[in-house]
């Protein structure tokens, strides 16, 4: 089976591209096992503490990302300019994550055969 990437790089309750990359993510772990989920820009956000998407009228898929160890999706990674650039730490986020620099990211990325974004 092919190396999968998800990579989400959209800000959360914007748009439904991370509701929907998250469905793909939980859905493609039952067909493969080499997944990598990056988290760049602004899907950093994606994984935030405390949001309230009620506010603006949208659906809290943002909880569901703990699914992700259930799923034994272990391989999270988050981009350390990205959180730096937004002020934050991986203290600030939802679930555990391995925050790598840009070069070690891309690294990581060149590993994968098909890459998916949201």
């Amino acid at each position: 089976m092919r190396k999968l990437a998800f990579i989400f790089n959209s800000f959360p309750h914007s748009t439904a591209a991370g509701r929907e990359g998250l469905d793909a993510l939980l859905a493609a772990s039952a067909y493969s096992e080499d997944i990598s989920v990056f988290f760049v820009g602004d899907g950093v956000t994606q994984l935030l503490k405390a949001q309230q998407p009620d506010e603006v009228l949208s659906r809290d898929y943002i909880s569901a990302f703990k699914l992700m160890d259930l799923y034994d999706i272990e391989q999270v990674y988050v981009c350390q300019r990205s959180l730096c650039q937004f002020g934050l730490s991986t203290d600030n986020l939802l679930i555990d994550v391995t925050a790598v620099e840009a070069d070690e990211l891309t690294q990581k990325l060149a590993q994968c055969q098909q890459i998916l974004t949201f």
